[in-house]
Formats: structure tokens, sequence, C-alpha cells
């Protein structure tokens, strides 16, 4: 008989990018081909956008990665000054990043886990599985209850995720977080907004689900996506030259190109972004927005073809080099921190 035990022994481990001085090996990557070279060249944009004062850099994240043991790489981002302003699905933000700040942990499966053969002693067992990584259950809805508890502790009316997302940094600072690692944190304490388009599809959907039902038809707290949109549009106007690094596809990516679209809609005249790096492994040739090139992005007036990079790389192994040759060439040193979020708490009191 096994035991839950038996299977989450093994604790998923965050590379740190400011141990391994990548420069040199990137450096000699531009001299191969392929996807060697277009590593060295989006190593080259990133780096780019730090040395460009006039430029804010958004993030964006798809994907499983910070329970893949890509966190610590994004914390130093913020800590280190390397990126203004977050989109993200909530599955990273919430179920992995918050979900470790609260002291728990994910964990690597056997090899013969990843291939989907014991998934149904996995079910019995409480655990969740994303390919070889695993997650515990009751931790998780330990996560989804904390949530619930943040939004019955707020005023209730339509926030943004930015705005939540804040209130759960809060939380962090105000209870002593487990883990002081955490992206949630830190982009709270550096004021650097994260949005989460479709916040609902994650850990922090229940624990708003469960909000809602208790109140039935009287008061709740609700997210507005569309004030998410406002709010990220309201950032490129007040900084016309921008950067994107993205990770993944999906909805953060088509979320931070549209602001640019957005912006006009607003009769506003902004430039397009001026950087762009995307790390992908999903094909252009189904038509679907995750694969799309952001030469394709150009065609639609969302990003300048100057400076645009496409890595066709799994994230594992293409963000600690890309992120890992930035911080070593130490741009972030003299760049100004911009504390993006103090510019939209001015537009939500105007509100």
């Amino acid at each position: 008989m096994k035991y839950k035990s038996d299977f989450l022994k093994h604790p998923i481990e965050h590379i740190d990018i400011t141990r391994h001085n990548v420069v040199p090996l990137v450096d000699d990557m531009r001299n191969m081909a392929f996807s060697s070279r277009d590593l060295a060249r989006a190593a080259e944009i990133y780096d780019a956008m730090l040395r460009d004062r006039n430029c804010g850099i958004i993030l964006c994240l798809a994907g499983s990665m910070i329970s893949a043991g890509l966190k610590m790489a994004f914390v130093e981002m913020i800590r280190n000054n390397m990126v203004d302003a977050i989109v993200s699905t909530g599955a990273n933000i919430v179920d992995m990043d918050f979900f470790e700040a609260l002291g728990f942990r994910h964990y690597i499966a056997d090899d013969r886990l990843k291939y989907g053969m014991d998934d149904e002693e996995l079910r019995k067992q409480q655990i969740d599985r994303i390919y070889d990584t695993l997650i515990d259950e009751e931790e998780l809805r330990i996560c989804d209850e904390t949530v619930h508890q943040i939004a019955d502790s707020l005023e209730l009316r339509p926030y943004s995720s930015r705005e939540f997302l804040a209130e759960m940094g809060a939380y962090l600072d105000r209870n002593g977080g487990k883990v002081q690692d955490s992206v949630v944190l830190e982009a709270y304490r550096k004021e650097v907004p994260i949005f989460c388009p479709a916040f609902s599809d994650c850990s922090a959907g229940f624990g708003l689900l469960a909000h809602q039902a208790a109140r039935g038809n009287g008061p709740k707290l609700s997210i507005d996506s569309v004030k998410d949109f406002y709010e990220l549009t309201q950032l490129k106007l007040k900084n016309h030259e921008t950067g994107l690094f993205m990770i993944g596809g999906g909805v953060p990516k088509n979320f931070a190109q549209d602001i640019v679209v957005a912006a006009d809609i607003l009769d506003q005249d902004v430039p397009m972004h001026k950087y762009a790096v995307q790390i992908t492994v999903a094909d252009a040739r189904d038509g679907a927005l995750s694969g799309s090139t952001l030469k394709e992005a150009h065609s639609w007036g969302k990003v300048d073809s100057s400076y645009e990079q496409m890595v066709y790389s799994e994230a594992t192994l293409a963000v600690p080099l890309i992120v890992g040759y930035a911080y070593h060439k130490r741009a972030w040193e003299t760049r100004q921190e911009r504390r993006w979020s103090q510019l939209l708490q001015v537009v939500a009191t105007a509100e």
C-alpha cells in the first residue's frame, strides 16, 4: 500500500540565475546556428530593453513556469528592476507562486508517473500532476480558501485582477509569508503590477466562487477583466516605449500586445512595442495565437519588426540562459525602477 508521502518526496528546486554567469556561453552561441543563434539574439534584445532608459518592460507568463522551477528567475527580475509589469495566467501566480508563498511545495514525479500510468492512484491520493510535477490537492484547497478569506476582508466592489493581486501581496507582507521568495510578494513590495486577465481560471477562481456563493443575491466582490485591459493600456499611454518578454503564448501574449490597438481605440497615438521576445514550442501553421510569430503581430500594428525574436525552445531551457545573460551583463544596476502600480492607483482614484 502506498501513502501520499511516498509520492511527495523530492521538491522542485528553483534555479538561481545569479549563481551562473552564462554570458560567455550565450555569446558563443551567437556564432552557431538554428535555435542557438536565435536564443543569443533574444538575449541581446532583452539586454537592449534594459539599457534603453525610456523602455518599460512587460513580462508575459503562460504555461506552468513557476511549478517547473523558474520562480527565482522571475523574483530576481522584479528585485533588480528588470521588469515593470507582469501579465500572466492565474495558475502561475496563484496556484503556483502564492501557493508556495503559503509554505507549500511542488514535487518531482518519478519517471513512471509522467506517462500517466498511475493517474488513478494519484487521484485516490488527492495528488494533482503537471506532466512530471506533483501538487498536493489538499494544500491547493487551503490556497483556495485563503483567496476566499482575502475576498471576504475587502470592500465589496469590482476589482481589476491587478488590484486583487496587490491585496494578496499585502496579505503575505502583513502575515509574514512563510516563503519570502515570491513573485506576488516581491511585486507588491516593488509596486510592479501583475495582471491575470483570465483570473477565474485558476485557484483564485475557486476562492472567489465560494465568496460569491456565500453571498447569494447580496453585495459581492467581482473581478473586472475590462478594467484590467484599461489599466494596462494606461501604462502604455503613460510610457510610450515598451518591450515584451513573452514566455509561452495564449491570453497573456495577446492581452499585452493588444494595448497598442486599445490606445488607438481611445484616439491616442502610441508606437508599437519597440522590442519583443517570445519563447514558445507552439507551431504557427495551425493559426493558433501561441505560435503566431512576432512578424505576424507586426501586420496588426502591435510589434515593431526591428527588434523582435522568436525562440522555439522549451522555457525551462531558454529562460535561465536569456535572463541569466541579461542579469550578468548588469544593465539593471543603473536602470531606474518605475513602480507602475503608483500610476494605476491614480487611475483608480480618478474613476
